[in-house]
């Protein structure tokens, strides 16, 4: 928040995608602090990855992604977060989501998920987090998360049509909040995205009653496994109900 106050200088990484001192910034506190509370523990790190440091992602790591957004913080936007994960065998167990601008907390863990709101100049609490959980039926019109930005094209567009939905729109990886707390039913995303993107809001979803899959139906695993940390498009969903619906929808 102080970068953006004292004037963004971005600037463009070799895969195109955006990044300012505050994504180095933050991830090097972040990398600093982890090592203290778990020093056997690799972290895999957007900016590391960026500059050629590759964490050891077999066993536990931790996935973070210090600014997930940059576009939108660089347009003075407020839906920017900083992404936090514990990965254990492929799969996100523990996943924090902090929002800066707005101070909104989500936090899960294996049968728990949380949000909370805290206090935009020292982000800490202003009272106790509470229970959060997705949405266990479907209903008739289902709601369906996505960016501004990504979430506006025609397979998106095609995947809302096929399952009668309406559409909602927030960015980054508040997206798997809203699913998470039983704001909508679906978040779709065709296209590539980082692990260091899901894999906190994963792990929140997962811990209040939602998961993800990609677009064949089969679960995303996560460590690199296909030679690098992409994902090839996905959909997180509320319930196994949820789920059901689209794979009839990604297969019409």
């Amino acid at each position: 928040m102080a970068v953006r106050a004292a004037g963004i200088d971005a600037q463009t990484k070799a895969d195109g995608s955006l990044v300012t001192i505050a994504d180095q910034r933050a991830e090097a506190i972040i990398e600093a602090r982890l090592k203290e509370l778990a020093p056997d523990i690799p972290m895999l790190g957007e900016e590391a990855v960026a500059a050629g440091r590759i964490a050891d992602c077999r066993g536990r790591f931790f996935c973070v992604d210090p600014l997930d957004g940059t576009r939108g913080f660089a347009k003075g936007g407020d839906e920017f977060t900083v992404n936090i994960a514990l990965v254990e065998d492929g799969s996100p167990t523990i996943g924090v989501i902090y929002a800066p601008a707005t101070a909104e907390l989500y936090a899960g863990e294996p049968g728990k998920a949380l949000a909370g709101k805290c206090d935009p100049q020292t982000a800490q609490l202003l009272e106790l987090m509470k229970l959060i959980s997705t949405s266990a039926a479907l209903p008739p019109q289902p709601r369906v998360v996505a960016s501004d930005f990504s979430g506006r094209n025609e397979r998106t567009g095609e995947f809302i049509k096929a399952l009668n939905g309406v559409i909602t729109h927030a960015s980054s990886s508040i997206k798997f909040c809203r699913v998470a707390e039983g704001a909508a039913e679906f978040y779709p995303r065709f296209g590539d995205v980082s692990e260091w993107d899901a894999a906190a809001g994963h792990a929140i979803l997962k811990a209040a009653g939602g998961d993800i899959m990609l677009l064949d139906g089969s679960p995303l695993r996560y460590g690199g496994k296909n030679g690098d940390f992409l994902i090839h498009g996905f959909v997180a969903y509320s319930s196994d109900i949820a789920k059901a619906a689209a794979l009839a929808a990604l297969t019409r």
